[in-house]
């Protein structure tokens, strides 16, 4: 009886012990044998706000943006046209923007921003062909030109519907790209509404008032637009405006609609449009696979995950916790055997990156840190899901990718999820300070895109990062079995395939049954589409190389020709041509070949003249 008594006594003391360790911050640490960094320091770059003139640059062929406020969101806007894939340029002489075929005139229209000369030139520019958009229409006796009496501000617009017969037009087939997301269920949008006279109502907001008006001139046509598509963008981009709906596992292609308007606009208005795909090799659409490895019995089942993926021919990213400290999260992974798997991974063609190293519920509130974090030092505490202890973005950044590194040396680690999504304003910068370039830390639901995005210094819309966004599409937490899933997932790729959509798939290897028998069954149904399947540092790699891509074309003698130039070579790019063009392959530079409207480049090349016959 005493000996059992000793017992108890001894038992309670322990679990009091371990109380008081944890409640204390006691913390369990594994540590590599003599290793110790990283080194160096890492600092924050000071942003430098983009400037106009450094999109002013090109020829006619492009699409103009006449630019009358320059503290607008015209960045936004930039960026958008870069993502989809539009030569632009953007100007304040409006002289130098009526040269071209397309003009946008940005952020408003009105006597009070645009001289008397420009609004007469402006208002004959349609009358003469041309294509004329103009966002919130405010006056300066242009609203004749825009078939409209007059337009009226708002701030409680929800949505924005595309009219059926003007979607269609627009390439716009399903339901879901008719309908533009303005705000959330408590929230409203700041936009202008019209009264058309002349002029053929396009949409409409939720309270049935006109938010684009058209009139056709012949040849030439106008647009008026009430929604700043720019500051849409902008705030969707940056993550800074809410707008109603499921985040994720669904088809939010809110933000694409609004490019791929712009597209066939550009393509309608001007004959010698050419325009770069959003896939390599011009292919309908991509995959990226990614895993989070956030748990100790992940790391382990990764292995039959990256063997399923290597008998397919294909490449995933691993996104790796680099779990050291022993926590109210879990216990310790990553040590000695976790990066021994690691290293079988990466060994494997898989691409391994970054998953933080405490996997914070509120990784959005910790302190940016001063770059000085360095293990084994470093050590991040999660008490709870709301109490964190001695994190930093800065280390939770350089820390783990040092130790991803440390035990792959020829590594270098590229891409970053942060655990649970959590997504600090202070992250763009962050990681371009810490050496990243890729990250995927957003939902396509959230960010109503289904394509990458440029970041922007603490998520504003002044300065830009180095940055590039690839936001999750399908994962596979919320509704189980995965399988059951399946046909929606499919019905997502089909979607997606009709111009050139980005897919990120996060599957969590915590288990095999249904998560492994959903990527089984993926992986050959999007073989099977002729998707581009691969990880996202290949993707990053190859997106970030096109967004810097130039294009001018202009016709010479009987001919047309293509200039394309970029700061750094670019492969497997697809240029998008006008019907009826012939590609001269003899007469043109590198390794081109032509598939009906596309182009493929498929070997490196920094400059290259591509020549059709009309």
């Amino acid at each position: 009886m005493k000996r059992s008594r000793l017992v108890v006594v001894l038992l309670l003391l322990l679990l009091i012990a371990a109380a008081v360790w944890f409640l204390g911050g006691g913390k369990t640490v594994y540590h590599f044998p003599g290793l110790s960094g990283p080194a160096q320091t890492d600092s924050l770059r000071p942003p430098r706000n983009a400037q106009l003139e450094d999109f002013g640059k090109g020829g006619k062929s492009r699409l103009a943006i006449l630019v009358t406020d320059p503290e607008s969101d015209w960045l936004g806007l930039a960026h958008g046209l870069r993502t989809i894939g539009i030569p632009f340029v953007l100007t304040r002489d409006y002289q130098a923007a009526l040269a071209h075929k397309l003009v946008l005139v940005y952020p408003t229209i009105s006597g009070k921003v645009l001289s008397a000369d420009a609004l007469q030139a402006l208002d004959a520019f349609p009358r003469k062909g041309g294509t004329l958009v103009g966002f919130q229409v405010l006056g300066g006796g242009m609203n004749d030109a825009f078939g409209i009496s007059e337009a009226a501000g708002f701030r409680a617009h929800k949505t924005l519907s595309i009219e059926v017969e003007q979607a269609r037009a627009w390439g716009l087939q399903q339901e879901e790209e008719r309908l533009i997301p303005l705000a959330g269920k408590e929230t409203g949008m700041a936009t202008y509404a019209f009264e058309a006279s002349s002029g053929k109502v396009l949409a409409h907001y939720d309270d049935g008032r006109a938010a684009i008006v058209g009139r056709d001139f012949g040849a030439g046509r106008t647009l008026a637009i009430g929604l700043d598509f720019g500051a849409y963008l902008a705030k969707i981009y940056n993550g800074r405006q809410e707008v109603d709906g499921a985040y994720i596992n669904v088809y939010r292609p809110a933000v694409d609609t609004v490019l791929r308007t712009l597209l066939t606009l550009y393509r309608k208005a001007e004959p010698l449009a050419v325009t770069l795909s959003t896939v390599p090799d011009g292919k309908p659409l991509s995959l990226i696979v990614t895993h989070d490895i956030d748990y100790g019995k992940s790391i382990v089942n990764a292995q039959r995950y990256a063997e399923v993926e290597k008998q397919n021919g294909i490449s995933a990213t691993y996104f790796i916790q680099t779990k050291y400290v022993r926590d109210w999260n879990d216990d310790i992974f990553y040590n000695q055997e976790g990066a021994a798997i690691a290293r079988k991974l990466y060994g494997q063609g898989m691409e391994i990156a970054s998953h933080s190293v405490a996997h914070s519920l509120v990784f959005s509130s910790v302190p940016m840190g001063d770059g000085k974090e360095r293990y084994p030092d470093y050590v991040p505490f999660v008490k709870s899901r709301t109490d964190t202890r001695d994190a930093s973005i800065m280390g939770e950044l350089r820390v783990s990718r040092f130790l991803l590194e440390s035990q792959i040396p020829e590594l270098r680690v590229l891409s970053f999820r942060p655990g649970h999504l959590e997504y600090p304003f202070g992250l763009p910068q962050a990681l371009d300070a810490t050496g990243y370039r890729y990250s995927s830390s957003v939902a396509s639901g959230t960010a109503a895109t289904h394509l990458p995005f440029r970041l922007n210094y603490n998520r504003e819309n002044k300065a830009e990062t180095p940055i590039y966004e690839f936001p999750i599409t399908i994962e596979d937490e919320r509704e189980r079995p995965m399988t059951k899933r399946f046909p929606a997932a499919q019905t997502i790729l089909q979607r997606l395939a009709a111009y050139g959509g980005m897919c990120v798939v996060l599957i969590h290897p915590d288990v095999f049954d249904d998560k492994l028998a959903f990527l089984e069954a993926l992986l050959p149904a999007a073989k099977k589409m002729d998707a581009w399947i691969g990880n996202l540092r290949t993707f990053g790699a190859w997106w970030q190389a096109r967004d810097t891509v130039e294009v001018d074309v202009a016709r010479e003698g009987g001919n047309i020709v293509a200039d394309i130039s970029a700061p750094a070579p670019f492969s497997q790019l697809a240029f998008e041509v006008p019907a009826g063009w012939t590609l001269d392959a003899a007469a043109s530079g590198g390794k081109v070949a032509q598939q009906g409207a596309k182009v493929v480049v498929s070997q490196p090349a920094q400059k290259i003249k591509l020549v059709f016959r009309p």
